[in-house]
């Protein structure tokens, strides 16, 4: 079976930087499954390669921040007075806020915490950089019509969210 729009497709895969430092991979034991055909369940570039795609099938894909994560942003950047925190308030914690307009919420990392001010940051980790994956197709087979209706994958068991 080929990969098209509302089919299940499952991947192993690798996620690094472009000099080769490991983010993130999804093994054999643990893959990657999505939904394919535009449900945002995987990167739309990445997507797009994959279409029409069968089972074996190895990718090898350098992702742009605006492919991936993003630029970085240096308006999500905020300076806060630490009595606005909660008392164990540590770098590397994340909170959820809200952006300075208050159109969207957000998940904030403290980047700082110095003279009564907590620096957050609301761009994603990997904001700003290109990454390199590389992923191997395990398995296409169709979508179950619940899975279409609910945009996601469900599990072996049924509905699962």
């Amino acid at each position: 079976m080929l990969i098209d729009k509302d089919t299940v497709v499952t991947l192993t895969y690798t996620l690094t930087t472009l000099s080769g430092e490991l983010l993130e991979e999804a093994s054999p034991e643990n893959p990657a499954i999505y939904l394919h055909g535009g449900y945002d369940g995987i990167f739309p570039k990445v997507e797009a390669a994959l279409q029409g795609q069968a089972t074996g099938m190895v990718l090898d894909l350098v992702l742009e921040p605006g492919d991936a994560f993003g630029e970085y942003d240096a308006d999500l950047v905020r300076v806060e007075p630490a009595h606005m925190f909660p008392e164990d308030v540590s770098v590397g914690m994340q909170l959820e806020g809200s952006s300075e307009d208050e159109q969207f919420r957000l998940i904030y990392t403290v980047t700082d915490i110095a003279d009564g001010k907590v620096v957050v940051d609301g761009n994603h980790p990997l904001a700003g950089q290109s990454l390199r994956l590389h992923c191997h197709v395990q398995d296409v087979r169709a979508a179950s019509s619940e899975e279409v209706a609910h945009g996601h994958v469900h599990g072996p068991h049924g509905h699962q969210h």
